[in-house]
């Protein structure tokens, strides 16, 4: 009879799993040999935490869940930070660790950690397997937890002894499992909210960039006029090349978006997930929100909308256009902003100095990424320069993480995404604080044969925090380190590096290590004076502030 190890696998065969990303140790060893004889390949990482982002990118751009595996104890508690940008971020994703053996314990507590209790809070779900038999039930259950709505992460722990355990083989099926559309009543209330709107304005959110959202938002703002901003992790969803497109919210007020956003009566937010930084705060006299969503609304003291519309967004949308399609007369009444708004979010992207600006850096990269190329960004003062002024095209086409905003994310989603779509471009984007949180990951992405273009942003600090701690007129202190060469470092990896030195070589040096394929590094030193000047002193004088403490 089969192993318990043989089950798992065969129930990952049997949920269509491809790739397993992670670090195995003693206590998997029959999990190794159990995906070494089978369709599964095992993706050998250098961190556990590089498995955990590379699988939980993989749930975010296939709606599927990507699975890591880990040994106990210190492999198993490496996949923490993972579980939770999985578990904030929405992404699907199944964590498969190891532990002692527990119908007899012949090492004591030696590696023990209760590593269920640890991952319960940042998880959807952690269970540890005590019979070999209950595998295929268990592992079913699992996917169908993950992916279901909210999707997130959740924990398998298998000890050893029950991975080495015979039990009768079988599996458990699979079969679609569709979302309910939202009441008819509630389709109603939000048609006549829209319908009496003098100036509506859309926010498409972070649940609006799920795989299955997507299909149905575009044909939602096209069919009712409605102009349309976005959330940081809403970006794409509707083709920003959209005249009905006002910009992204990157921060949390004061910018130029928030004049279409003060303006507007009626916000309809559509998949708003409150675990992004609020792209606006309520509370404005004659200004109403609509929710419409997957989920009912988290009420928060930044978010506690008027009405609710719950259930299958895209059907849910489709039925909302049709009964308001061709009767809004009011649906464009803030596009006489809409330019205004761009030209002073685009605002210098020509700038010539060096050190290169953000803005530059943000055109630079756009030139050179194809509508459906993708850019990974891991988490620094970069991001919100990219979620302001980088137009979008496609869905999930700039990841950036606006729920738990961990650094060391960049390298692994990027190479998840390369590893996903090798005929697409896709770059990294990193700060150089960031990227050496597991930088390790090159020979990984080397090894793999991956095509992906890796940017640094050189400032030799932990670049947001020290800006940070100068708005708030603290003394510099703490932030700043050395970094190595760059280029050596990449190529003591096989990768190719290269050096900008000049701002009118970022972009073909770009353009050149996309054509030339493989993984390139490419280090470029950042000028983020533009932060202040822009970010602070810009928007300080364009309007008072009313919230001080929300600058970004």
């Amino acid at each position: 009879m089969p192993k318990g190890s043989d089950l798992l696998v065969r129930a990952l065969e049997n949920e269509g799993v491809d790739r397993v990303f992670g670090i195995p140790g003693e206590e998997n060893l029959d999990i190794v040999e159990s995906l070494r004889t089978s369709k599964i390949e095992l993706v050998l990482t250098r961190h556990e935490q590089a498995a955990a982002f590379m699988a939980a990118t993989y749930g975010r751009l296939t709606g599927k869940p990507g699975v890591c595996l880990a040994t106990l104890g210190p492999g198993a508690l490496n996949f923490s930070t993972g579980a939770a940008y999985a578990h904030l971020g929405a992404m699907p994703m199944i964590i498969i660790t190891g532990q002692k053996g527990i119908l007899s314990s012949r090492q004591a507590r030696f590696q023990i950690v209760d590593v269920i209790a640890s991952m319960r809070p940042i998880t959807k779900m952690a269970r540890q397997i005590v019979s070999a038999s209950s595998i295929p039930t268990i592992v079913r259950d699992a996917f169908r937890v993950a992916a279901e709505e909210r999707p997130g992460p959740v924990l398998l722990e298998l000890p050893e002894d029950i991975a080495a355990e015979e039990a009768e083989s079988y599996t458990v099926p699979t079969h679609p499992i569709d979302i309910p559309v939202a009441h008819p009543k509630a389709i109603e209330r939000a048609a006549e909210m829209i319908l009496a709107a003098k100036r509506p304005l859309v926010m498409l959110g972070a649940a609006a960039s799920r795989p299955r959202s997507t299909s149905d938002l575009g044909g939602f703002v096209q069919r009712t006029r409605i102009p349309f901003f976005t959330t940081q992790m809403g970006k794409g969803t509707v083709a920003h090349g959209s005249d009905l497109y006002m910009g992204t919210a990157a921060l949390s007020e004061r910018d130029y978006v928030h004049e279409a956003i003060d303006a507007a009566d009626l916000i309809i937010a559509i998949g708003h997930d409150t675990v992004e930084k609020p792209p606006f705060f309520m509370g404005q006299a004659n200004q109403k929100v609509l929710h419409i969503s997957y989920m009912p609304a988290n009420v928060e003291q930044v978010y506690y909308p008027d009405a609710e519309v719950v259930g299958d967004l895209g059907p849910t949308l489709k039925l909302l256009a049709d009964r308001l399609e061709g009767q809004l007369p009011n649906a464009g009444a803030l596009l006489s902003i809409r330019e205004h708004i761009l030209d002073r979010i685009m605002d210098r992207a020509d700038e010539a100095r060096f050190p290169v600006t953000p803005q530059r850096l943000v055109r630079d990269v756009r030139r050179v990424i194809p509508e459906d190329g993708i850019v990974c960004l891991d988490n620094g003062m970069y991001k919100i320069w990219f979620a302001r002024n980088y137009r979008t095209y496609v869905a999930n086409t700039l990841l950036l993480d606006n729920a738990l905003a961990t650094m060391g994310a960049g390298l692994p989603s990027a190479m998840m995404a390369a590893l996903l779509y090798p005929n697409r471009r896709v770059m990294a984007v990193c700060g150089d604080g960031g990227f050496m949180m597991n930088s390790q990951e090159m020979e990984t992405a080397v090894r793999l044969g991956l095509n992906l273009v890796v940017l640094i942003l050189d400032d030799s600090a932990y670049g947001m925090i020290r800006w940070k701690q100068a708005v708030d007129a603290f003394p510099d202190y703490g932030m700043t380190f050395k970094n190595p060469d760059f280029v050596k470092y990449a190529e003591s990896y096989g990768a190719t590096g290269h050096r900008v030195g000049a701002v009118e070589d970022l972009g073909p040096t770009l353009e050149r290590a996309f054509q030339a394929g493989g993984v390139h590094l490419v280090a470029v030193p950042i000028d983020y004076s533009e932060n202040t000047r822009v970010l602070v002193n810009e928007l300080r004088e364009k309007v008072k502030p009313s919230h001080p403490e929300a600058t970004a």
